[in-house]
């Protein structure tokens, strides 16, 4: 496989709305701009975060330091664990979602760590913070039988070899047999295909390479694609994607999501998103017999951690079907 010059994970959001980001804060002392800054360039280069990660954290930093000069705050060390509770609560007011208010609170325990360990501050006021407990929802999952139909649903969409098709065709069996994540997918040049050994590079968080396996099915896909609907729609400007849009230029993940939940509602199986694929694609591999340190390295998950939630879907599942089908249960 060739080498490709890659986006930072996560750059196609920059400039973009986020309804979670925090409102902009009034200005802040230059020492404590200076330590946003400082904070900022540590999540980039130590941490490789990616750009909408970096964005929300140092965006929630800076609506703390925001209220904690509201307060009477000039310096790092005056910060104690009252302004951050007085933060959260004034913020919590607001009715935002759990999973903001666990991410701001993350953000600041982010940071009063690395302004600790860096010796900005001689205390860690965020050891003490909680916050709201993010319920876990099932993430949907298609059936094994599902996930085929669909999959088929886009294959004969693409029969009359239009360009389009064959694009989406692609698009779903590369999500479904890979469990790539939506940003990583429209990411893929075409030199990270290995269409002889049925493999993927792909950059993920972090801007984290690995590599990737696809069975037959996705291999005849994106062969159809290569050979008869890219060179249909490239440009002069293309550029090495191998996923184009129909101007020509690298396709996006808005039309990679609006295409996975138009063929689920073609093909009539619960509505999907391409996340939901991604975590299809590892139940399935869990019931096939995979350990799970295998699909952890599929998935690209930076913990075991991570992964094991999958083995809670299964047994959730298979509970719900024994309490549904046994007389006894």
């Amino acid at each position: 496989m060739g080498t490709s010059e890659k986006r930072p994970h996560g750059a196609e959001k920059a400039g973009q709305d986020d309804p979670g980001q925090p409102e902009a804060a009034p200005d802040l002392p230059a020492g404590l701009t200076a330590a946003v800054a400082a904070f900022e360039e540590h999540l980039v280069v130590q941490r490789g975060l990616s750009a909408h990660t970096v964005r929300a954290y140092t965006g929630d930093v800076r609506s703390l330091l925001g209220r904690a000069v509201g307060t009477g705050v000039r310096e790092l060390g005056d910060v104690d664990i009252a302004v951050l509770r007085d933060w959260l609560a004034d913020l919590g007011a607001r009715d935002l979602a759990r999973t903001t208010m666990a991410r701001r609170g993350a953000a600041a325990r982010a940071f009063f760590a690395w302004t600790t360990s860096t010796g900005r501050t001689a205390q860690n006021p965020a050891l003490r913070l909680a916050s709201p407990r993010v319920p876990r929802h099932l993430p949907t999952v298609l059936a094994v039988d599902s996930a085929a139909h669909l999959m088929e649903t886009a294959r004969e969409s693409a029969a009359d070899g239009d360009p389009a098709r064959l694009r989406e065709w692609a698009a779903l069996e590369v999500l479904y047999a890979s469990g790539v994540r939506v940003a990583e997918l429209v990411g893929i040049d075409v030199d990270d295909v290995d269409l002889g050994e049925r493999t993927l590079r792909v950059v993920g968080k972090g801007d984290k390479e690995r590599v990737v396996p696809f069975g037959v099915p996705a291999g005849r896909a994106i062969r159809r694609w290569l050979d008869a609907g890219r060179p249909a729609l490239a440009v002069a400007d293309s550029g090495p994607a191998l996923l184009l849009g129909d101007r020509g230029h690298r396709w996006g993940q808005r039309q990679a999501r609006e295409t996975v939940h138009r063929l689920a509602a073609l093909a009539g199986v619960d509505d999907v998103t391409p996340h939901d694929l991604r975590h299809s694609a590892a139940t399935h591999l869990l019931q096939g017999g995979s350990d799970l340190r295998s699909v952890q390295e599929v998935l690209g998950h930076a913990t075991l951690s991570t992964t094991q939630r999958y083995t809670h879907v299964s047994a959730d599942r298979l509970r719900a079907s024994f309490e549904q089908a046994f007389p006894r249960a």
